[in-house]
């Protein structure tokens, strides 16, 4: 009767779908439960390193993530004082072939509704929405979900998918609040025409300044740039999506060159976000129930990882439930794939936010001399942690050593 059960995925974002859909393939069925009313993503551009293809290929949406996706040439970075270049990283075919697939940037609700559409068209994913799960039991052998509503859901997993915020983290591991970094990030997405036209680069660009930067690159097949600027204010707490003035929005970049502060000129709508993350934890697992995503290692900004990271777990995941038939084993061995990976991507993500995106005087010239010496290959060789990896190279020498 257990193994006729769903698995529980509390969570409709891209880590959520991405576990349904990646469960799916392998013949498991999983319900999703979303408090929100809808299924959708709110913000704008993520980057997608060469590892989110690899995930979007085992999780069997490659072919769509690539159609969507808009494939750039450089990844560079800007002095945001001097108005000059510091160093770039070519994304090439030297690149492709070191890492084995592109680098790219999507709008979020494109990856999300590739997701989604995969998984409303699939006979093994079933979607909730109005149900937030709030807390968990469990005895042994399934778990059962309590919705805020009082409603009672049982299965035979419970993958916490639910966010930053997570309820199903809040019981597990209970470390309170959110960590707040005290930096604050203005969204805004303009028409490709009313980006600077000088400006108008296939790249991933960032400005580095003393306590900001400012980040741009092209969306949705050119037709719109995605415009991201952080401020390190000091900002006391967590705030998502709050409408802000332009006025606002410059205070931040008085000090940086004309021709990085025009993009700020140029955007519209502001929105505003303070940004957050949490140390990592040694213990994502509670019997039947499980973290993933930004439940399990919300991380800052700064290495573009999040969904990615995301995206890796639902492959783990999928792979080791499908590999492995006792689930408590399962769960711990998706937790040993995970959680160094994940931890190192959250630390790194404060320090290049602190020391390579936010320096001022000589630490600003100090990183521009050792970062603009650096060949593609030497960059190439830094990343390859991180870009060449599928997420799964600890389950499969585990395999062949038990062979």
């Amino acid at each position: 009767m257990t193994q006729e059960l769903p698995i529980l995925i509390a969570g409709g974002g891209i880590g959520g779908l991405a576990t349904a859909i990646g469960l799916a393939q392998k013949g498991i069925r999983s319900l999703v439960l979303e408090k929100a009313p809808e299924l959708g993503e709110i913000g704008a551009g993520i980057q997608l390193g060469p590892n989110a293809f690899h995930a979007f290929d085992y999780l069997g949406v490659g072919d769509e993530a690539r159609e969507m996706a808009v494939y750039v040439d450089n990844l560079r970075l800007m002095d945001a004082i001097a108005g000059t270049e510091i160093t770039r990283i070519p994304l090439d075919e030297a690149f492709r072939a070191r890492f084995k697939n592109p680098y790219a940037v999507i709008h979020r609700g494109d990856l999300h509704g590739v997701f989604l559409r995969a998984c409303r068209e699939h006979p093994l994913v079933d979607l909730r929405t109005n149900s937030e799960v709030a807390d968990y039991e469990q005895d042994g052998t399934s778990v059962t979900a309590l919705l805020a509503s009082g409603e009672r859901v049982t299965g035979r997993i419970l993958i916490g998918a639910d966010g930053l915020w997570s309820n199903i983290r809040k019981r597990l591991v209970g470390d309170g609040m959110p960590r707040v970094s005290g930096h604050t990030t203005y969204r805004s997405v303009i028409p490709t025409e009313d980006m600077p036209e000088d400006l108008r680069w296939n790249a991933a660009t960032l400005w580095a300044g003393p306590r900001c930067h400012i980040v741009h690159y092209p969306l949705k097949g050119w037709k719109l740039f995605n415009l991201v600027v952080t401020y390190h204010n000091d900002a006391p707490s967590p705030e998502a999506g709050v409408s802000v003035t332009h006025d606002e929005v410059k205070k931040g970049f008085e000090h940086v060159a004309p021709v990085a502060r025009q993009i700020i000129d140029r955007g519209q709508n502001w929105k505003r976000w303070v940004l957050c993350d949490r140390d990592p934890v040694s213990n994502w697992v509670d019997g039947r129930v499980a973290l993933l995503g930004d439940a399990a290692h919300p991380m800052l900004q700064y290495f573009a990882q999040g969904a990615c990271m995301a995206m890796e777990d639902a492959v783990a995941l999928a792979h080791c439930l499908d590999t492995n038939a006792d689930h408590d084993a399962a769960l711990a061995q998706y937790q040993d794939l995970r959680r160094l990976r994940t931890a190192r991507v959250q630390l790194q993500s404060r320090e290049i936010g602190q020391h390579v995106y936010h320096p001022a005087g000589a630490h600003a010239q100090l990183r521009n001399a050792v970062m603009s010496a650096k060949s593609p290959e030497n960059w190439y060789d830094i990343v390859d942690w991180l870009y060449g990896s599928t997420g799964l190279e600890g389950a499969v020498s585990a395999e062949t050593h038990r062979r």
